[in-house]
């Protein structure tokens, strides 16, 4: 197992501390690894087995539990007085009603709690109104270039090459032939969040008239196919209804909302949301969304659609947010910058570009960074390593070699 080095710090930060830790993340992205590691590390501080409760929901011996009062009952009868207790929930939304047993147990002493869920409706109606304020979110993502990199140790600019085609879902990075078992484990996981996470979503908005049902599955993966293709370029609901329209397919564009919300749910796609840098608030169209996983893209893109500088900026935006960056897309004026990322009230901007060693392309790129007049750090990050250097206060960065510097 990789030992998820980043998360772990973060879970033992929040350790104790009086809030849910809620590990969030697409299937199969490392969350009950995650668990399993924290736990570990719990035993070598002095933690009794007696005092960790672990419960993962896909298993079938807990089945009995999957009811929101038997659950606490059994939690509570393994309950040790006096020290600290430890709660492992993995999976919980398949518990319908876990929100209740989670806050009823929130409220007893000496109870640690922590749950993952691969689907953001875990965090939002009654959860969200129930623990307001009373939750620290950790959102997981498959294995970063360098964690690959620490599994594949081989001349990096090859390494990355490699990355770049299967991507970081740890059963892949750490499998003995990735160019095999991509296809075909990648497929395993992305039908099984359409079908299986999409049902599930079914049946927690069933109360609610405002949502349809999901049940084309086919558009779904056509507009899977056209958010992949899209990655990197600013995209609205506008835009996919006609692209859905212009094959002579009719819909209305509040389902194909609807069918994008199902795609963003389950952390297939992320949003970043469109900022003017100046006035620092946010716009409301033409957001950009990337994909989870780049070997994912790969997988659901014909082999003919591949872009390398899309590619890449997808990568560097998952990586800002691996790293507890906020993320949006600037705009300045009439320029366009890659990335404004926030952390802790620093700011600083990203170009991405897969060269910049066309005068073009290094004039364009350095436009966009030097009509932000305040003085936060202003990079470029790019794959060739010719152009690295300072420029006026604008640095020029390898991009690999940024991955790895982390």
């Amino acid at each position: 197992m990789i030992r998820q080095t980043t998360y772990l710090e973060r879970l033992t930060f929040w350790r104790e501390k009086n809030v849910i830790k809620v590990i969030t993340g697409i299937r199969r992205c490392g969350k009950s690894t995650l668990l399993q590691q924290f736990q570990d590390e719990l035993r070598l501080i002095g933690v009794k087995n007696e005092q960790i409760i672990s419960l993962n929901f896909e298993d079938l011996a807990n089945e009995p539990l999957l009811d929101h009062r038997k659950l606490y009952a059994h939690i509570t009868s393994r309950l040790q007085a006096d020290r600290m207790n430890y709660i492992f929930l993995d999976e919980v939304q398949m518990v319908p009603d876990f929100q209740k047993a989670v806050d009823s147990l929130f409220i007893q002493p000496n109870t640690d709690i922590y749950i993952t869920g691969s689907n953001a409706y875990l965090l939002s109606g009654e959860l969200a109104t129930l623990l307001s304020g009373r939750y620290v979110e950790i959102n997981m993502l498959p294995l970063s270039f360098a964690e690959y990199y620490s599994v594949h140790p081989k001349p990096k600019d090859e390494a990355f090459a490699d990355y770049m085609r299967w991507g970081g879902f740890p059963f892949v990075v750490t499998g003995e032939d990735p160019q095999r078992l991509s296809d075909d484990y990648l497929e395993g996981i992305y039908n099984t969040i359409i079908v299986k996470d999409i049902e599930q979503r079914q049946i927690r908005r069933q109360s609610d008239p405002n949502k349809r049902k999901i049940t084309d599955i086919a558009l779904l993966k056509n507009i899977a196919r056209f958010l992949a293709n899209s990655v990197g370029n600013p995209i609205s609901d506008r835009k996919v209804f006609d692209y859905i329209t212009s094959g002579g397919r009719k819909i209305s564009q509040s389902t194909v909302s609807d069918y994008v919300d199902a795609l963003i749910e389950p952390y297939i796609f992320y949003p970043a949301e469109r900022i003017n840098v100046i006035g620092k608030e946010l716009l409301k169209q033409n957001r950009k969304l990337y994909i989870t996983d780049i070997g994912l893209r790969n997988h659901i893109l014909p082999r003919s659609s591949y872009d390398l500088g899309f590619s890449l900026e997808n990568v560097v935006f998952l990586e800002l947010r691996r790293r507890g960056y906020s993320v949006n897309v600037g705009k300045v004026g009439d320029l366009e910058i890659d990335f404004v990322a926030q952390k802790d009230a620093v700011i600083s901007y990203y170009q991405v570009t897969a060269s910049m060693m066309e005068k073009s392309t290094f004039d364009r790129e350095m436009a966009s960074l030097t009509a932000v007049r305040d003085n936060y750090p202003k990079t470029v990050l790019t794959l060739d390593r010719f152009t690295p250097g300072d420029y006026n206060g604008i640095r020029v960065v390898n991009a690999v070699d940024w991955l790895l510097d982390g």
